[in-house]
């Protein structure tokens, strides 16, 4: 009965030190850092749109849209002027960011091509 006794008091212990153990890795674990994630305002084969049309992020990450071809373009993001980018690129590489804090799912367009197609989505999760 003694050496049961003294078993289960050893597992018990052990069991302790395994839940201490893994829950202060939990603790000490780096936290999550924002992404930038980078969309092309005009396709490399030349057509008017985005690539990718639709990405998905997190609360907190930044999109960043960069000039590739075609210009001129613009990000707006339907009712969200804070986030829009109205004034034209029109060099090549030229970029401009919005940081995405709020989960949903975001639509915009490139005002001069919208009529085209050049529209995106940006779901924030």
């Amino acid at each position: 009965m003694k050496v049961l006794a003294s078993f289960a008091r050893r597992l018990s212990l052990f069991a302790v030190a395994a839940v201490l153990c893994v829950g202060s890795f939990f603790l000490s674990a780096a936290p999550a850092s924002a992404q930038t994630v980078a969309i092309k305002m005009g396709a490399d084969n030349g057509m008017l749109a985005f690539e990718p049309s639709t990405i998905e992020i997190q609360a907190g990450d930044t999109v960043q849209w960069v000039n590739n071809k075609l210009a001129p373009h613009n990000v707006v993001v339907e009712g969200q002027p804070e986030l829009s980018h109205k004034d034209l690129a029109f060099s090549p590489g030229e970029t401009f960011e919005a940081t995405f804090s709020e989960p949903g799912t975001y639509t915009y367009y490139c005002e001069p091509h919208r009529g085209a197609g050049m529209v995106g989505k940006i779901v924030v999760q």
